[in-house]
C-alpha cells in the first residue's frame, strides 16, 4: 500500500474532522503564488491534532513539511511527494498574564500585533506589517524596523522528535534570522508566549500605522513575493548591493528584481520556481563577483526530493 493510502486510512479512522486535501496546489497557499501539488495537505486546528498526525507520518516514514502563512517559502514546480502540514487554522490567542499573550503557531504576526494594541500592550508594533505566522516568525526570529521577536519572546512550546517541550527564551538560541529551530528543522512550533509592556493605545496605533506606511512606500507589496529574498550581510544591505550591481529590473522568465526595492524578487507574472531560483543564482554570482559578498537566501527553498 502506498504511503498516501495508508495515511488516508489513519486520518479517516482517528482524525475524521481534520481538513485533509489530496494533490493540493501549493501555489494557492504561498505568497509567491508558486508551487505544484502537495501529495497530501492537512490543516490541523489544534496542537493535539498536529501531534497525532505527525506521529502517523513518522510511523509510516512519510516526509513532512510545515507551512505557516506561506510567506517565506518557494515551493517546487513539480510539487512535493510529501505531507504538508499547514498551521493556519491553529489560531487561538489568549491573555496569559497582565502583560503576556499566548498564541498558537498559526496566528499571523499582524493579528497578534493588533490584539496587543487592543489590549493596551506595547512591544509588538514592529510586527504589524510582517505577513508571516507566529510559528514561522519564531523559527527565523522575524523582525523589522529595529524590532524582533527575540525582544519579546517568553517561551515556546514545540514538538520535537522526542516529544513536546517548552523552551525559555534563553534556550532558543535567538539571533539574526536564527533560532534553535533553524538548527533542528524537524521540530514544529506549536505555540509561544510574548512578554509585553503596558502602553498607550493611541500611541501604539500611531506607531503601527507609521511603520505600515513606510512598508507600503518602500516595498513592492502589490506583487507576489516572499518578502526580503536575502539575509542582510554583516555590515551591508542586500538590496543596496544588488542595486549597485545594476540588477534592478533584471528578469528571468516571470521572476524580476523589484524596481521599487532591489532586495525583493517578485513574481511579475507567471513566474515558476525555476525562474526564481535562476534569478537568485544570477544575483548571488553577480554580487559575489563584484563585491566578494555571498548573499544567503532568507527565503526557504523547498526541494522536491
Amino acid at each position: 500500500m502506498s504511503w498516501e493510502k495508508a495515511l488516508d486510512e489513519k486520518v479517516a479512522a482517528y482524525l475524521p474532522e481534520l481538513k485533509w486535501l489530496r494533490d493540493e496546489p501549493l501555489s494557492k497557499h504561498t505568497s509567491f503564488r508558486i508551487g505544484g501539488p502537495a501529495r497530501r495537505m492537512a490543516f490541523p486546528r489544534t496542537a493535539e491534532e498536529l501531534i497525532v498526525l505527525d506521529g502517523f507520518a513518522r510511523e509510516l516514514g512519510v516526509r513532512t513539511e510545515t507551512l505557516g502563512n506561506g510567506t517565506n517559502v518557494l515551493c517546487p514546480d513539480e510539487g512535493l511527494d510529501a505531507l504538508v502540514i499547514a498551521t493556519g487554522e491553529m489560531d487561538s490567542i489568549s491573555r496569559s498574564g497582565e502583560t503576556e499573550l499566548t498564541a498558537d503557531a498559526g496566528v499571523s504576526l499582524a493579528r497578534l500585533a493588533a490584539f496587543a494594541w487592543k489590549a493596551g500592550l506595547t512591544g509588538l508594533e514592529f510586527a504589524h506589517g510582517i505577513p508571516g505566522s507566529l510559528g514561522g516568525g519564531v523559527v527565523m526570529n522575524a523582525g523589522a524596523y529595529d524590532g524582533a521577536l527575540s525582544d519579546v519572546l517568553g517561551e515556546v512550546t514545540a514538538l520535537f522528535p522526542d516529544g513536546v517541550r517548552t523552551l525559555r527564551a534563553d534556550e532558543l538560541k535567538l539571533s539574526y534570522r536564527h533560532s534553535v529551530f533553524t538548527e533542528q528543522p524537524e521540530a514544529v512550533v506549536l505555540r509561544a508566549t510574548v512578554r509585553l509592556r503596558k502602553g498607550d493605545g493611541e500611541a501604539i496605533k500611531a506607531r503601527m500605522e507609521e511603520l505600515m506606511a513606510k512598508r507600503k512606500a518602500s516595498q513592492p507589496l502589490e506583487f507576489p513575493s516572499a518578502g526580503s529574498t536575502f539575509k542582510r550581510p554583516e555590515g551591508r544591505f542586500a538590496g543596496k548591493l544588488i542595486q549597485d550591481c545594476g540588477l534592478m529590473g533584471a528578469r528571468f522568465g516571470g521572476a524580476e528584481v523589484s524596481t521599487k526595492h532591489a532586495g525583493f524578487v517578485i513574481n511579475a507574472g507567471g513566474a515558476t520556481c525555476a525562474d526564481v531560483r535562476s534569478l537568485i543564482e544570477t544575483i548571488q554570482k553577480t554580487v559575489f563577483d563584484a563585491t566578494g559578498v555571498t548573499l544567503e537566501p532568507e527565503v526557504k527553498l523547498w526541494r522536491s526530493c
